[in-house]
This record gives structure tokens, C-alpha cells and sequence, in this order.
């Protein structure tokens, strides 16, 4: 169905993100791209300042390895970090790169979540693409 497929993950939740995967696979056509996208969160401006230019790329690094250890040599799926808020951070990456679906598991949603609303419900309401989500 699709040949360029986005798997958001966040690699600090406990819930393990294979099911999401294997969603993708399922929508995916032969030789399609499935990326697996993690957000490291920015720093806020008054510790950044602070921080060597050099901390912010160790971080992306770092979560790359992790990332990469996660995926436990999968090969189908390619590996991408960035930093940002990470609901719009989602939406942005999907729009630059033309991405025809998102793949994102959701947690059930707690009272917080009705006055914040998850990262989740904000790539379901602003992508520019089909979205499935797990639970």
C-alpha cells in the first residue's frame, strides 16, 4: 500500500514498539521505506546556553546507538534522530520527506492527556498523511 512508511518511537516508555513495526510491514509494498524516528526533546534556552555545542551532538548520538540496539538488527527499517518538540517534530519530518503514513502507538489516555493531548493526537490531527495508531 505504501512506500514510505514512519514509525515514531520514544525509547524512555517502557512499551516496547515491535508491534508498530510489524503494522508498517503489513502496510508496506515491496522495497518501501519504513523509518523508525525518534525526538530527543530540546533543551530550554536558558540551560542550553550553557551546555558545550558539542553535548547536543554526543546526545543524538547517543540515542542513535540506543535506537540502533533497540532495533536489534532489524534491517528493514532505518534508524533517524532528531531533536524538537516531538509532536510537530513528527508532523515536520513526515512533510520534508513526504512520508505517506505514520505508524505511532498511543498509551490509553489519562485525564492530563484531555487538556494536553498526547503526541499521538497531535500527529493524528496536523499530518499530512494516513495515520495508524496502536494500543
Amino acid at each position: 500500500m505504501y512506500k514510505k512508511v514512519l514509525v515514531p518511537v520514544a525509547l524512555d516508555h517502557s512499551r516496547s514498539f515491535k508491534a508498530a513495526l510489524d503494522v508498517a510491514r503489513l502496510l508496506s509494498d515491496d522495497g518501501a521505506v519504513v523509518t523508525v524516528l525518534n525526538v530527543i526533546e530540546k533543551m530550554p534556552s536558558y540551560v542550553d546556553e550553557y551546555l558545550p555545542e558539542s553535548h547536543s551532538k554526543a546526545r543524538i548520538s547517543e540515542v542513535e546507538t540506543e535506537l540502533k540496539a533497540e532495533l536489534g538488527g532489524v534491517l528493514d527499517a532505518k534508524p533517524v534522530v532528531i531533536s524538537g518538540r516531538a509532536g510537530s517534530a513528527i508532523v515536520d519530518y513526515a512533510v520534508e520527506y513526504e512520508f505517506e503514513c505514520i505508524v505511532i502507538t498511543s498509551h490509553r489516555p489519562g485525564l492530563t492527556d484531555y487538556f494536553l493531548g498526547s503526541t499521538a493526537a497531535r500527529v493524528v490531527r496536523h499530518a499530512p498523511c494516513s495515520v495508524h495508531v496502536i494500543r
